[in-house]
């Protein structure tokens, strides 16, 4: 029988007005990978802090026993040093240093005091070997893609003698073929005799890596399956606390008349002037219409979308944008505001949130008119404005003076939108509105989306996730390599039919 390499007994965690964890059992075998699923604020992420260290020993009730031994971590290194290595899913590498450094930060290699290079570039490439990554040490990281720093983090991990991986989120930033390469890699780890948790919301994923399932759902530990047992359908379930036989809410559409158009929208590289990024793009939205955008990374989605609003990106910028019929003034994100158009960015963490402030003023931020008397702000009004937006968008939080960056990632995006909500806008762009939450917190972004269409706004999505813009959406454009591929209502549309839009307009290019 597989031997149980660790056991977490009764793990109780609070912090002030909030019970995040309460009574949590969880044991997991040697070698295996052990997935943990759960709605954004369900405990997945404190749970594992608890493990490595970061909540140290006294700051919650229960026990950890590790390899039969009870455990006391005070810190992140005191869980390291037993070979107990966890990688969040912001992760912790320093830009400007290399990719040598950045591995044995904390482990330096050096001889009398003084760091022996050689031997820091040798063991970096060694370790880089180990992952599958071919990239010179001396690279700094701020110049390789997110899919490889995550194998750098890896890599770092590895030089930690690691026992027990924890991996918070790995793929939720990663393309399709990085997130593949990457659970390939657990895999192998795992014939290596390496145990492994891994958080995540990708419950394809989890299907295939997982030899166990552990669901949490409001802070307690609801049930383990075992590979034989795991299905998508189930997982779901017990996330929730109920079946979403639809994932996608029902909406009548009510298409009206055109409200947004960009015609000729031509956009160069914010730094290589001469690199064309989007190319005579023109799209129009309805009123009360979902349009989507798909395409595979790097098609131009988000630079077209950024360019629009205010132009955020690049440089070289010409084309025309409409609201109403009447020609409309984007060259600023103020002078984009004011003409009633909302962008909700895909990273919410560096543009979407102070992530220091709290719900109030991120609510408030994009629209301050609507709570100012004489250019003053009138905290009444404010809080009333909030306490609205919280109640409208369904925030998880114990008020709107809770600081966002304390929030889960699903509640930080209601924060976001909620953002956007009272600046009133006709026409708002989402990109990817949904990245990193649960299949609960999508559902419920999903049915904002469908009362803002019923609104009369007119709405654009960005995502990567086709069965998610097949789902959602009314009408579908297609891009490809700053071009518009392809256009489509979405009940003509399929995977196959997007797929096939990008592979031709590929063959016209070459």
């Amino acid at each position: 029988m597989t031997k149980t390499i660790l056991e977490m007994r009764g793990i109780t965690k609070t912090f002030p007005g909030v019970k995040a964890l309460s009574d949590v059992n969880l044991d997991v075998r040697e070698g295996e990978i052990h997935a943990i699923c759960g709605e954004n604020g369900a405990g997945k992420s404190t749970l594992m802090k608890v493990l490595s260290g970061v909540y140290p020993s006294g700051s919650y009730e229960g026990q950890i026993v590790y390899k039969g031994e009870e455990q006391h971590f005070k810190s992140i290194s005191d869980s390291e040093h037993k070979g107990i290595v966890i990688i969040h899913q912001e992760l912790a590498l320093v830009p400007l240093l290399s990719i040598a450094e950045n591995i044995f930060l904390g482990n330096e290699q050096a001889k009398g005091g003084v760091i022996d290079w050689d031997e820091t570039r040798d063991g970096a490439r060694k370790l880089l070997k180990m992952v599958g990554l071919n990239e010179d040490p001396d690279t700094l990281i701020t110049n390789i893609g997110v899919g490889k720093q995550q194998l750098v983090e890896i890599a770092k991990a590895l030089s930690k003698q690691v026992q027990l991986l924890i991996l918070d989120e790995p793929t939720a930033s990663l393309s399709e073929k990085d997130s593949q390469a990457l659970i390939d890699l657990l895999l192998e780890f795992k014939t290596q005799g390496i145990t492994s948790i891994i958080i995540s919301h990708k419950l394809n994923e989890i299907s295939r890596v997982a030899d166990r399932v552990t669901v949490i759902r409001d802070g307690r530990a609801i049930e383990t399956m075992d590979t034989q047992d795991i299905t998508e359908d189930r997982i779901i379930t017990s996330m929730v606390g109920r079946s979403l036989d639809d994932r996608y809410p029902a909406r009548t559409p009510q298409v009206g008349d055109v409200v947004f158009e960009v015609r000729n929208w031509n956009v160069y590289h914010p730094q290589h002037r001469e690199r064309q990024i989007i190319r005579d793009v023109s799209i129009n939205l309805r009123k009360g219409e979902v349009v989507g955008i798909a395409g595979l990374m790097g098609s131009g989605r988000t630079e077209f979308a950024m360019s629009v609003f205010g132009k955020s990106y690049g440089q070289k910028i010409s084309g025309e944008v409409f609201v109403n019929g009447q020609k409309i003034d984007t060259s600023t994100v103020d002078k984009a505001i004011r003409n009633g158009i909302a962008y909700a960015t895909e990273d919410r963490k560096t543009y979407g949130l102070n992530l220091i402030d709290h719900i109030k003023h991120n609510t408030t931020i994009a629209n301050l008119i609507g709570v100012s008397k004489w250019g003053v702000i009138d905290d009444l009004a404010e809080l009333d404005a909030a306490n609205d937006y919280r109640k409208k968008t369904n925030i998880r939080s114990s008020s709107v003076y809770q600081v966002v960056g304390n929030l889960s990632g699903g509640n930080q995006q209601k924060v976001v939108l909620s953002k956007w909500l009272y600046a009133n806008p006709d026409v708002l762009i989402l990109d990817e509105p949904t990245r990193g939450i649960d299949v609960g917190a999508k559902y419920e972004i999903y049915t904002i989306i469908n009362q803002l269409a019923a609104q009369g706004k007119a709405i654009l999505v960005i995502s990567s996730e086709m069965p998610e813009l097949l789902g959602i959406t009314d009408r579908l454009y297609v891009m490809n390599e700053g071009r518009i591929a392809g256009e489509m209502p979405t009940s003509e549309a399929s995977q196959e039919k997007i797929m096939r839009s990008i592979v031709r307009a590929e063959g016209k290019a070459s």
